[in-house]
């Protein structure tokens, strides 16, 4: 009788087990909301909150059902839900003729001292009358929103020492228990996505704005982080710290939680933060996150952020840290101003002599531990297999290792685990060579041992000379072979990153709740760290956007790009064209139109404009229903365009895929700048706000053979050199 019950009972349970997983988190997106940005009462919130329960019943059959099962309304500006559902529900629900798409919740990954010194904000510590913080007074009053691991509130670059009230429009708050200040104005945190997907019961850990990983405080420091005089990461990298807009309002929207299968940011709750940050008032929101590029219609930084752009937002966003391999691009939406990564003329180098008497050159990663100068390297380091020579968990032989440097080869485990393997097995320090993908790259990290970095096939070491930080480094910028590539496979013939900005050995602020390194076994604690990634290059751009903001607020998101791209080099600091981590000549698929220059950006003479009607014909040229884009703009009257050509769309690069013959494009151009005439072809612009079109005909030649090309066009008054990439892809 019992084996009887017990068999019942294990059936019951694998069934309620299977049961349970054909449940998924789902996003049901419905469009925008036709009200202003700002000033919702709670009766109309909780309206449209009632409607989406209303909508959802219709198909579990009772209100009751439809409240269990939501767990986001967005009821400011983006229209939908966030529900779990069983894969059929949803099915029905994707018929409905309301419904733009339904999408399940998908994860995300994570994609500085001298950093603004490099891009001449600043020189040797002195700002000039002609330097864009100086006309743009910092970035005051700017307020600067960040999707992320939320917040370090104790950090010295988010004093509010010295500044005066919050801006009037401002209308966030602070949660848990982060603090606001008048530097640090809003902190929330959006977690009800990842925990539907995690499937985790809610604790503390999960209920605060507080950043407890490190990569919220870092990015959000680069944007718009305040000065910090003598900042360093454990005596390297020492100057005074600051973000692109240091007199900015900072918000942190925490998003991201510890990683689960290798995601750690999910769509509902990026929708949730960014539909909360246009309503609190933000004038720019930063995302240094990303995933695989996919639909616009279901992507959750895409929705949100066309909502943003559309009331007068700039959303940045990291290109992703999936190269040097081609067609790798993230955040490919149109509006998004897409940030890829390179270096900057800083380098922590030290010197290694061999037994044969030669000296050269190895950069070094940072010495946290070990104070001595000198390292005896080891006699004999033998690696029977690749397991070991990538430093892997348990695979190094401590009788080998013990008193002796390893060399390790970087790939498939992180960076710091090497040194952490190393350290644990005994050794005193280890060499890191680059792979073939890595290239020549160099990227610093917090390791708990002494480290080099080698870029040349290893020889027997004799010592290494003591560590320091130099500066004027040549070349300068180039692309890091992280950074992900173009082109764009959702939309070919959109040029995507838009552009680069330094994203290798970034120093910023950080947390005190774990390490640098994050490894359990390392104690130490920085309020400054080093680290690289796209993730580092997007908060660069979202800090100049604080300052075209703030100087030019007449400016669309769509003229500030464009400010960006068009102002941007392609030349390194040896004035030769930019590089890649291989010394190859880099291309537009690396660094879109260029390295950014903020000065420039702030007077560039011309844009290519963009308005929300523009982004919605782009859609209909690209192949969308006329019914869903009128959805997608909450607009019944919109109609698209009768001949609507992506070729034609007034993006400030021009990217022609599959060119077999020969194709005319059209542009626009505004004037921003004084009167003035342009060439190569003559256009005479009278006042600021006019308008004039143009046309370029792309032809192809045979002897050019197939595959890519890339060119320029760049109209210039002398004063000015308003200047577009171009790229083809030449076809048979």
């Amino acid at each position: 009788m019992c084996l009887q019950s017990l068999s019942l009972l294990l059936i019951f349970t694998l069934f309620y087990s299977h049961a349970f997983a054909l449940k998924k988190s789902y996003i049901v997106y419905l469009g925008s909301h036709a009200h202003p940005p700002h000033h919702l009462s709670p009766a109309h919130l909780d309206r449209v909150a009632h409607s989406h329960r209303t909508f959802l019943a219709s198909f579990l059959g009772s209100h009751q059902s439809a409240k269990d099962a939501i767990f986001y309304s967005y009821k400011r500006h983006i229209n939908g839900f966030a529900a779990v559902l069983e894969d059929n529900e949803a099915s029905e629900i994707a018929k409905h003729p309301k419904v733009v798409s339904i999408f399940l919740n998908k994860g995300r990954k994570l994609h500085t001292t001298h950093s603004w010194d490099f891009m001449l904000l600043e020189k040797h510590g002195v700002v000039h009358k002609s330097s864009l913080w100086n006309k743009a007074g910092f970035g005051e009053d700017t307020i600067i929103a960040n999707l992320d691991t939320g917040v370090w509130p104790e950090s010295k670059s988010f004093s509010d020492e010295g500044y005066g009230d919050v801006p009037a429009r401002w209308e966030g708050s602070c949660h848990g228990d982060v603090p606001c200040n008048r530097k640090l104005i809003g902190a929330k945190y959006f977690n009800k996505g990842y925990l539907a997907y995690a499937k985790f019961p809610s604790n503390s850990t999960f209920e605060t704005p507080r950043d407890l990983d490190g990569h919220g405080t870092h990015t959000l420091s680069t944007a718009g982080g305040n000065f910090v005089p003598g900042a360093n990461v454990f005596g390297f990298g020492n100057g005074t710290a600051s973000g692109g807009s240091p007199k900015a309002r900072v918000a942190s929207y925490k998003v991201c939680w510890p990683p689960f299968k290798g995601a750690e940011c999910f769509d509902a709750d990026i929708l949730a933060a960014i539909d909360a940050a246009i309503g609190d008032g933000v004038d720019v929101i930063s995302a240094s996150v990303g995933g695989d590029a996919g639909d616009y219609m279901e992507d959750g930084m895409s929705i949100g952020s066309f909502v943003a752009v559309k009331y007068g937002v700039t959303v940045v966003c990291s290109a992703g840290n999936s190269g040097p391999k081609p067609g790798t691009v993230s955040n490919v939406a149109p509006w998004i101003i897409t940030v890829g990564a390179s270096s900057m003329d800083r380098e922590f180098q030290a010197f290694v002599e061999l037994s044969n008497g030669s000296r050269f050159k190895v950069l070094i990663l940072i010495n946290l531990i070990f104070q001595f100068f000198l390292i005896t390297c080891a006699t004999s380091i033998v690696f029977e297999y690749i397991y070991r020579l990538l430093c892997k968990k348990n695979s190094l032989d401590p009788e080998k290792v013990k008193g002796k440097i390893v060399v390790c080869l970087r790939g498939d485990n992180a960076r710091v685990d090497k040194g952490q393997q190393a350290a644990t097995a005994g050794a005193v320090g280890m060499i890191l060579c680059n792979d073939k993908a890595s290239g020549n790259e160099i990227i610093s990290d917090t390791h708990v041992l002494p480290l080099l970095r080698l870029t040349t096939k290893m020889a027997k070491l004799c010592y290494i000379t003591a560590p320091n930080t130099k500066l004027n480094t040549k070349p300068a910028p180039f692309m890091a072979s992280f950074s992900s590539r173009g082109p764009n496979k959702i939309t070919p013939g959109i040029l995507k990153p838009d552009i680069t900005a330094p994203g290798v050995n970034i120093v910023a602020a950080f947390t005190e709740a774990t390490s640098p390194t994050d490894i359990e076994s390392d104690n130490r604690r920085t309020p400054f760290n080093v680290e690289s990634g796209t993730s580092m290059s997007c908060p660069h751009i979202s800090g100049i956007v604080g300052l075209l903001k703030t100087l030019r607020p007449q400016w669309s998101p769509a003229a500030i790009r464009s400010a960006i791209m068009t102002t941007s080099r392609t030349r390194d600091n040896t004035r030769k064209p930019m590089v890649d981590a291989t010394f190859h000549k880099a291309t537009p698929f690396g660094y879109g139109s260029g390295h950014v220059q903020p000065n420039k950006a702030s007077h560039p003479g011309l844009v290519y404009d963009l308005s929300t009607g523009d982004y919605l014909d782009f859609l209909c040229a690209i192949g969308y229903k006329n019914k869903v884009v009128q959805l997608f703009a909450d607009d019944p009257l919109y109609t698209c365009r009768q001949g609507a050509n992506l070729l034609d769309f007034n993006y400030p690069s021009i990217t022609v895929p599959k060119l077999t013959d020969s194709v005319t494009v059209t542009r626009k151009l505004t004037n921003v700048g004084p009167p003035s005439t342009y060439r190569p072809k003559l256009l005479t612009f009278s006042e600021v706000g006019e308008e004039k079109m143009f046309q370029v005909t792309l032809q192809a030649e045979s002897a050019k053979g197939l595959g890519y090309v890339f060119g320029e066009l760049t109209w210039t008054d002398s004063r000015h050199h308003v200047r577009s990439p171009i790229v083809v892809e030449l076809s048979s």
